[in-house]
């Protein structure tokens, strides 16, 4: 589908949050807790960020109005495509996981959504809002976007959304059937989106929405690392600095983020 060197890529917008805002913050966070000299920059297969050669850090998006931000978003996304870059986005709220997907389709090849979260944020709309955070899994499925859509981390589905994943024939792998022992199986070009909010909050406190029961760090971490796709895209999203006093959860992002970079080359 595509080559190029992962390429972080900041999109600080969380205008489309449901309850609190803060995770337009998260970028500049992230990097922040990723440099921290209380760690150092070696993932676990001994692969070391310090070494640019592998990877690139493009920034973050200028997103001033809330109003032109997904097509903002998209462009920007497609800017590092056209360089060869394999994106892999901070949020922000997960809304933006629908432009950055749409930039990843239009460069051409099917690829597999692998989505880890708490939510299946499959709302047809959100308090009026068909691009609230709670929504980007529907659009993207609406357009075709996508050949597979596989959830992991699911513990929050009502009724609507239940239809929903039915109407789109998602494959959700809920906490029970994780904790049966059920895990991801995905080949070939794979985007994986991920909300923090899938840890559970003892692991993760620093989000907006706390929902006991989820994955833990390990858990998280195993399951990356057990990807047999080729990781095209990834976006890391909903970390919230302002839950975050002790920045603790941003530990747990920058973590999250170097095995992310890892998988995308393998």
């Amino acid at each position: 589908m595509m080559s190029g060197i992962p390429t972080l890529l900041g999109a600080p917008y969380d205008a489309s949050s449901s309850y609190l805002r803060g995770p337009s913050q998260a970028p500049p966070r992230i990097r922040e807790a990723l440099y921290s000299p209380s760690s150092n920059l070696s993932t676990e297969s001994g692969r070391s960020l310090a070494e640019t050669t592998w990877w690139h850090d493009a920034g973050d998006l200028s997103l001033s109005s809330s109003v032109t931000a997904r097509a903002d978003i998209e462009a920007g996304v497609a800017t590092v495509l056209r360089a060869d870059g394999r994106p892999l986005v901070l949020g922000g709220d997960h809304s933006v996981t629908y432009p950055v997907v749409r930039a990843v389709a239009a460069a051409g090849g099917p690829f597999t959504l692998l989505h880890f979260d708490a939510h299946a944020d499959l709302y047809d709309e959100l308090d009026g809002d068909r691009f609230s955070h709670a929504c980007p899994f529907a659009r993207i499925m609406e357009e075709g976007l996508v050949t597979r859509l596989v959830q992991v981390g699911i513990r929050t589905l009502t009724a609507h959304q239940r239809e929903q994943a039915a109407r789109f024939g998602v494959e959700v792998i809920d906490m029970r059937a994780v904790a049966a022992g059920v895990r991801p199986q995905v080949s070939g070009p794979v985007y994986v989106s991920l909300d923090l909010d899938v840890l559970d909050p003892a692991f993760a406190p620093g989000v907006s929405h706390w929902e006991p029961g989820g994955l833990s760090t390990r858990e998280l971490l195993t399951m990356l690392q057990a990807m047999d796709g080729d990781v095209v895209a990834a976006d890391l999203v909903e970390y919230n600095p302002l839950r975050d006093p002790t920045g603790m959860t941003g530990m747990v992002a920058a973590k999250v983020l170097k095995e992310l970079l890892d998988a995308m080359t393998r």
